[in-house]
């Protein structure tokens, strides 16, 4: 991973600390800045190497989907909030602060998909995929009956996801988790809900690798990518 540009530590740099403990509360609970951010947000840093979810995801699609796509995101959300009260609010606060309302339709949407995509490139790692173990393992089982049942109800929320949108496994305010999928830019973050794992299904997700088969690729993405270590600290 390149390293990022020697700048003064503030509360706002803890996001690197964040990335490496893979704490949600701490990646979205604080503010990020880089020394590139023409705002109160920059862009976090990728957690492995551009190339290192290759062939399952090439180093162009990330270079794209992360250089460009989420970049832009967090550039037009700093440049939304400018002069307004939310730009004091962790990423979080303004995402559930602007879900739902017409007026703030473009900060919600690049505040929310700034969030959905650090953390769906938290929710894959080099050589994952597979069964999960331990107490995710155990969760999916009670929830779900089987991983077998849980892979299919994801792999067909994906697939079935009309247009641009998003896969998720969730834990409700109950405790169970549920596979959900979301329009464009929501998430069920903004409902109350905790996040376990998610999958892009916007075509540039995709596309450069794998065309029309969004089936394939979010079969490579459960088999070969799937970050379980990280969901199961999301329960934590």
């Amino acid at each position: 991973m390149r390293p990022p540009p020697t700048v003064t530590i503030t509360r706002r740099r803890l996001i690197s600390a964040g990335l490496a403990a893979g704490s949600v509360a701490s990646l979205y609970g604080v503010r990020r800045a880089l020394s590139q951010a023409s705002g109160p947000f920059a862009l976090p840093p990728l957690p492995y190497p551009e190339d290192a979810l290759a062939p399952v995801i090439s180093s162009t699609t990330i270079g794209f989907h992360y250089g460009k796509h989420h970049r832009a995101y967090v550039d037009n959300l700093n440049k939304a909030i400018e002069g307004t009260d939310l730009t004091s609010k962790s990423l979080e606060d303004i995402v559930k602060a602007t879900a739902g309302d017409p007026a703030r339709i473009a900060v919600f949407n690049n505040a929310a998909q700034d969030w959905n995509h650090t953390f769906y490139w938290n929710s894959m790692r080099p050589n994952g995929g597979g069964t999960p173990t331990g107490v995710i393992a155990d969760r999916i089982k009670d929830s779900f009956g089987d991983y077998a049942k849980f892979r299919q109800e994801f792999v067909t929320a994906a697939v079935t996801q009309f247009g641009s949108g998003w896969a998720w496994l969730a834990q409700d305010q109950d405790k169970k988790l549920k596979v959900m999928k979301t329009p464009n830019a929501d998430t069920p973050m903004a409902r109350g809900l905790t996040c376990l794992l998610t999958c892009d299904v916007w075509e540039h997700a995709y596309y450069l690798d794998y065309q029309n088969r969004r089936p394939d690729y979010v079969n490579a993405w459960l088999d070969k990518l799937v970050n379980w270590d990280f969901a199961a600290r999301q329960l934590a």
